[in-house]
């Protein structure tokens, strides 16, 4: 018998197992399809951020009872490879240049606010008894963007689903609190403008979260807010490939010693940093050539919001409220203080680089 009459019918069962996955992740896929139309829906009616009403219309969702077991391939799709590519086109909206026009007293200030709260909550998160996977997604998500971090972070994690479901929801939280608390608290100090926009850009986590925070307050304060806030999500990346290295460190001296790290197998690779995250690079450096025209970026700006939404929705779907009870109230104490924690090292870097 050829070689071709062996390989052929395994072909023809490869393609066959492919458009089964297709087929079973088609139904979800349709879910969140109109989640996020509803999901946009709901900014232009209530002015939420598409990726917030994708978390919690993903909560809702699941916690009726409207996502059954027939819509999980997709949901579970969308919450990790369109997630994804909503993490690199992300990319396309930063600019090398835009560091440069923050000027090295006002990068060095934003890094400084970075690695404060990222390392603050975890120390927290580690003096409340709560679990190593579980302080990193939160401090990442409060030191960098909020739930794109999150997601960007977890596979270096140790954080199950719960946690991961958890820290999300917290970075929503306090991120859409935010919205409500600052710019009165601007008012009330007397804040310029510009102040309050790089304290907003600084301290708020999620970027549609910081443009209606700055909206709120002034209409000029949302140029300093957004500079401030892309120069913290540049960062992004490093902070990944830093958690990659130590990580892989980890697990080597583990290895060396035979035992496992917080129950996890050390034999298991750890990549130094996520192929995403070396799209979401090469974005930005697309984005710097200048060879992209603005209605290009436009579009890649509309897809990318398209593609976080439909991720945030499949992320939202795992936060189901009798599997988070598990965790207690320490998680949300976690939140709220490093919350205060952030705001608080935002707002002095803001009055120094202005």
């Amino acid at each position: 018998m050829s070689p071709n009459a062996v390989s052929h019918p395994g072909s023809l069962s490869q393609w066959a197992a492919v458009e089964l996955v297709r087929r079973n992740e088609l139904p979800g896929l349709v879910v969140v399809g109109l989640a996020v139309a509803l999901a946009f829906a709901l900014e232009r009616v209530i002015g939420i951020s598409p990726l917030v009403g994708g978390v919690l219309l993903g909560a809702i969702f699941t916690n009726v009872g409207l996502l059954t077991v027939r819509f999980v391939p997709g949901i579970a799709f969308a919450a990790k490879r369109l997630l994804r590519i909503g993490i690199v086109l992300l990319g396309l909206r930063l600019s090398f240049d835009q560091m440069r026009e923050l000027g090295i007293k006002g990068v060095i200030a934003v890094v400084i606010v970075v690695l404060l709260t990222f390392f603050g909550v975890q120390l927290l998160a580690r003096a409340m008894g709560l679990s190593e996977g579980l302080g990193l997604l939160v401090a990442t998500g409060y030191s960098i963007c909020g739930a794109s971090a999150v997601a960007a972070m977890a596979p270096l994690s140790t954080a199950d689903e719960e946690e991961t479901a958890y820290a999300i929801g917290l970075v929503t939280l306090c991120g859409s609190l935010s919205i409500l608390v600052l710019p009165p608290l601007g008012h009330l100090m007397g804040l310029s403008d510009l102040t309050f926009g790089a304290w907003v850009g600084a301290g708020v986590h999620d970027v549609g979260q910081v443009t209606a925070t700055a909206s709120a307050y002034s209409e000029a304060s949302l140029v300093p807010a957004t500079l401030v806030k892309l120069t913290r999500v540049i960062l992004l990346a490093p902070m990944v490939f830093g958690v990659g290295i130590a990580s892989r460190r980890r697990r080597a001296a583990q290895r060396s010693v035979g035992d496992g790290v917080d129950g996890a197998d050390p034999d298991v690779h750890v990549p130094l940093v996520p192929l995403f995250v070396v799209g979401f690079l090469a974005a930005i450096c697309l984005r710097a050539t200048g060879w992209l025209s603005t209605e290009t970026l436009l579009r890649a700006k509309n897809a990318e919001q398209i593609f976080l939404t439909a991720g945030m929705f499949g992320l939202g779907a795992s936060v189901q409220v009798a599997r988070l009870r598990r965790l207690g109230g320490r998680p949300m104490v976690l939140g709220l203080v490093s919350w205060v924690l952030v705001a608080g090292a935002a707002f002095v870097a803001a009055v120094a680089i202005t």
